[in-house]
């Protein structure tokens, strides 16, 4: 894992245990803290000690995310978590209920990676494959219901081939929903003209794109989508992610310009030429 996308994946672990030890961030992650112990990788020295508020914001994320995944297991006890890029989260320790089935899907040298520190279980598994080759489908059981999430990886494949994986999960995954990132077009920006370079070395890898409205009508448009939703993110800790982006996620007006942004699609079945749709269910309000 030593392309600058993955390591991305050692970036956000180191903050997420960081967020872990932190009381003040409310995110049990004992995994993601054995990890980083167990890795011989200089996470200090890369990435620097003043990280407090990244730290922070780490967790607000992972906490959205987890919010996502109990919400659907509390309806799909049962059901199949798709990750895609998972890299090293440990997401499934936070939210496992006994009974979730869960495949994450990762390039080559990733997975390998993954599977020595985190082996596959009975319901726990890592596949080896391309992230937008839709072939990963065929190993999915969508008798119980299927969330698919991507975190941290979308925005760093061109926009054409995101919207070609949206179309392909909603024609082949019907009924189920994806959760991803959607940076602000302004953050992407700022990767791509080096806003955030570490004093420790550390640069973020450039995004390739940034939502914008354009882009969400495209994806409400794609066969297959019944609702594009904005996802709002739980209240975190400090002055910044536990007062001032609660509002701008709150108010439609700024949502695009905070630092944090998941969108929700929900699929539905794409009807056969000449038949008629069957009725589905109104998307029309965020759900918590």
């Amino acid at each position: 894992m030593t392309d600058s996308v993955g390591e991305t994946a050692l970036w956000t672990l180191y903050h997420r245990s960081l967020a872990a030890r932190d009381p003040e961030c409310g995110l049990a992650d004992p995994k993601a803290i054995e990890l980083v112990e167990a890795l011989d990788y200089p996470f200090a020295q890369r990435f620097g000690t003043d990280n407090r508020g990244w730290a922070r914001g780490m967790a607000v994320r992972a906490r959205c995310y987890d919010r996502e995944v109990r919400a659907f297991l509390a309806r799909h006890p049962r059901g199949t978590v798709v990750c895609l890029g998972e890299g090293l989260e440990t997401q499934f320790w936070r939210v496992d209920n006994g009974l979730v089935r869960w495949l994450g899907v990762e390039l080559a040298e990733s997975a390998t990676l993954r599977r020595r520190l985190l082996p596959d279980t009975d319901r726990c598994r890592t596949l080896t494959g391309c992230l937008l080759d839709e072939r990963w489908t065929g190993e999915v059981d969508a008798s119980e219901g299927v969330l698919v999430l991507a975190q941290g990886v979308l925005m760093y494949m061109a926009w054409d081939r995101v919207r070609a994986l949206v179309e392909a999960c909603a024609v082949r995954l019907p009924r189920a929903r994806l959760v991803f990132d959607t940076p602000p077009a302004w953050f992407a920006a700022g990767t791509v003209h080096g806003w955030f370079r570490y004093p420790a070395g550390y640069r973020p890898p450039p995004m390739s794109w940034g939502m914008t409205p354009a882009r969400l009508r495209e994806l409400r448009a794609c066969p297959g989508v019944a609702a594009a939703l904005p996802v709002r993110v739980p209240r975190g800790a400090g002055l910044w992610w536990g007062v001032v982006a609660p509002v701008i996620d709150r108010v439609p007006g700024l949502r695009s310009y905070g630092p944090l942004s998941v969108t929700r699609l929900l699929f539905a079945p794409v009807p056969h030429p000449g038949r008629p749709a069957a009725a589905q269910p109104s998307h029309t309000r965020e759900e918590p």
